[in-house]
């Protein structure tokens, strides 16, 4: 994975984390400010869209969960599309090591969550929260170092992340699914296979399938099943080639929606879910079980899971160890896989329903991923610092 670059020379990945870390920062401002109240007026705002018998009405929060997100999802879909078939998950030594180490990284984390909530089962629902890595954001900080990290370890990252994505999106279906409508899930299923009809016959134009994903997604959300999924759904009918090898629409629509969910999707979800009120908090609320199941999930268990289940893949031979990285930068790789927010919060929305342990979820997300960014910066910036050290002292004798 090359990172891009702008007119400006700054990496797309490096502006992309930037503005989501500014966007969230503004929400926890503007969440402890006189305008907390607009704030959350603002948030729960209803709003329709259709015209009256078919009328959808939702609060703006659910707008930008159930429908922006969408989006999001959709573009996580047609990323693992393409490194599935093209990319760092396509061939079985590439793939079996992060894929080792996302099923590591999504076990770990959630015992230690499980075990600090154990006996409370409304606090139990949220074992999944810190099972999430961040993809913008971990992707970002090794954007930032820039040559100093080797690019195996970007792919690396990238393929966890998406796989962990994926991870998450399965995790969703099964475990946070309201009461099942099976009338509007029998129509979703008809606009799946109409989505599969279109791949089959190598239907090129985008359109189709944007007409049928949306009618997907009108029947998921209607179904009791998370809406998002019905992104992930329509992406991996797009096709990557069609007849002849020639070039499928897939990778033109990552291209160009890519920015789109990067400066302005996941930012107005941040600003969105971040906002945490410390009103009445005390610096001890991190120890409640749910933030500190969270916050501990993702700074110890993540790369806990992470490096050791990658340390077995590659010490059994099943997963090859990226090119040029040494065994501290894999576990600072790792420690960055702690960085959870996006998904975290997402998952954190479905667990609970309730203000209180909103907050909650909102401060264990937080905290655990900025301490898992910031450790993962230091280690493998002074890895580097030491390996450059020794390079030039060896050159110099």
């Amino acid at each position: 994975m090359k990172p891009e670059t702008d007119a400006t020379g700054v990496s797309r990945e490096v502006a992309a984390g930037l503005t989501l870390l500014i966007a969230a920062v503004l929400a926890l401002l503007v969440a402890n400010s006189p305008f907390h109240e607009t704030y959350e007026h603002w948030l729960e705002m209803p709003v329709s869209v259709g015209k009256a018998p078919a009328v959808l009405t939702k609060s703006i929060l659910h707008w930008i969960n159930d429908g922006l997100m969408v989006v999001f999802f959709f573009l996580a879909g047609l990323e693992i599309k393409r490194e599935m078939l093209r990319g760092a998950l396509s061939s079985r030594k590439t793939a079996l090591l992060p894929i080792f180490a996302a099923l590591g990284g999504m076990i770990a984390p959630s015992v230690i969550y499980a075990a600090i909530n154990w006996g409370d089962d409304v606090a139990l629902r949220g074992w999944a929260i810190p099972a999430a890595t961040d993809i913008a954001f971990a992707v970002g900080i090794l954007a930032i170092l820039g040559s100093r990290v080797p690019q195996s370890l970007k792919v690396f990252l990238l393929a966890l992340a998406i796989i962990d994505d994926l991870g998450a999106i399965v995790i969703i279906a099964i475990f946070y699914t309201a009461s099942l409508s099976l009338t509007a899930l029998s129509l979703a299923f008809a606009g799946v296979a109409v989505l599969a009809f279109l791949n089959h016959r190598n239907v090129m134009k985008v359109w189709p399938y944007v007409l049928a994903g949306a009618f997907v997604w009108i029947c998921v959300m209607e179904s009791g099943v998370h809406a998002t999924l019905a992104g992930v759904a329509t992406a991996l009918a797009v096709p990557l080639t069609g007849d002849n090898g020639r070039e499928g629409p897939l990778e033109g629509l990552e291209h160009r929606l890519g920015p789109w969910v990067s400066f302005a999707i996941l930012p107005i979800f941040a600003f969105a879910n971040a906002g945490v009120s410390f009103a009445g908090m005390s610096p001890l609320e991190i120890l409640s079980p749910i933030p500190l199941g969270i916050a501990l999930g993702l700074i110890i268990g993540k790369p806990l899971g992470i490096y050791s289940f990658a340390r077995a893949a590659i010490g059994s031979g099943l997963g090859a160890r990226p090119e040029g990285a040494t065994e501290m930068q894999l576990f600072g790789t790792a420690v960055l896989g702690g960085i959870g927010f996006t998904m975290s919060l997402f998952i954190g929305m479905l667990a609970f329903s309730n203000p209180e342990a909103g907050a909650g979820v909102r401060l264990g997300v937080l905290a655990g991923s900025l301490v898992s960014a910031t450790l993962g910066y230091i280690i493998l910036s002074q890895t580097n610092n030491r390996l450059s050290r020794g390079v030039k002292l060896r050159g110099e004798s």
